[in-house]
């Protein structure tokens, strides 16, 4: 990969503030982090990331950095100790949300970073962002990011992606069987109510396995 050390340190800490705090950090951020005080040559180091296929960014904001797609990140460039995970779009965490997003296809424009000590890697990972507060008392919050792995069966309790297929709408609920052959969508917050659905209705798309909370 030819990194020089202080590039090397430059994504190790990029990574790293992206897996703490959710969000990538500033130029002035960087610069204070690896020892250097001008932002200048941090954005030069940046340039020289990007080039390598490491990172991408987003000249108009502030934090507008990521990194790399799966398939442009060697598992090396971090050290091995991380691992990439598709952010396929969003999920709604209350009433089912129409998106574009909401076929889960996985693409190699965006993916966030997991660290192998929190959450081991497998087949069939991916992530979703929530919007809403529907499972709020299950410890999923609006802005929250969740682990899926793809299955599309379910077993009751299963925190899962739900598609609504006539409707063409997702929504992230607890999967019950019902007596009467429909399933129950239940939500984790009182103050949401209950979708039932028939199973002809319905695909799994993935059920959570891990949840990254935004502070």
């Amino acid at each position: 990969m030819g990194l020089t050390r202080r590039q090397q340190a430059v994504l190790e800490f990029i990574e790293r503030h992206i897996r703490e705090n959710g969000y990538p950090p500033t130029l002035r951020e960087i610069g204070s982090e690896v020892g250097i005080s001008s932002t200048s040559v941090v954005n030069y180091n940046l340039n020289v990331l990007q080039k390598k296929g490491l990172l991408v960014r987003a000249q108009e904001t502030s934090r507008g950095l990521r990194l790399a797609t799966p398939k442009a990140m060697p598992a090396t460039a971090l050290g091995g100790m991380t691992y990439l995970v598709p952010l396929a779009g969003f999920i709604a965490a209350g009433e089912p949300l129409r998106l574009p997003e909401t076929d889960f296809s996985l693409t190699d424009d965006e993916a966030i970073t997991l660290s192998r000590d929190i959450f081991p890697p497998e087949p069939g990972l991916f992530a979703l962002k929530v919007k809403g507060h529907s499972m709020v008392d299950a410890l999923i919050n609006d802005g929250d990011i969740v682990i899926l792995r793809r299955q599309s069966q379910a077993e009751n309790g299963d925190t899962v992606a739900a598609w609504l297929i006539e409707e063409g709408e997702t929504t992230l609920k607890r999967f019950y069987r019902e007596s009467e052959g429909c399933v129950r969508l239940q939500p984790a917050n009182p103050n949401v109510a209950s979708i039932l659905v028939h199973p002809a209705n319905l695909e799994i798309k993935g059920r959570v396995v891990a949840v990254i909370r935004q502070v």
